[in-house]
């Protein structure tokens, strides 16, 4: 996914396959509003802003202040 607009629609089975889940995870995440991941619904269809994919893994990860401690501190 080389480059992609932040605006640029995925299809479920895209998104899953970025975030490294199966699409069947992504619609259970959506119906039991397990994470605050936005759906873009058309019609029957639901698709995933690249950006927010991106968001979503940002705030998903954990101890970025370490991370950014322990390289700093390297040299």
């Amino acid at each position: 996914m080389d480059e992609l607009n932040k605006n640029h629609l995925l299809t479920r089975d895209e998104a899953a396959k970025f975030l490294g889940v199966s699409p069947i995870t992504l619609g259970l995440w959506k119906s039991t509003k397990r994470y605050n991941l936005p759906v873009v619904k058309m019609g029957r269809l639901a698709k995933y802003r690249y950006g927010d994919l991106l968001d979503f893994i940002e705030r998903r990860t954990v101890n970025k202040e370490d991370a950014a401690n322990d390289n700093s501190t390297r040299g």
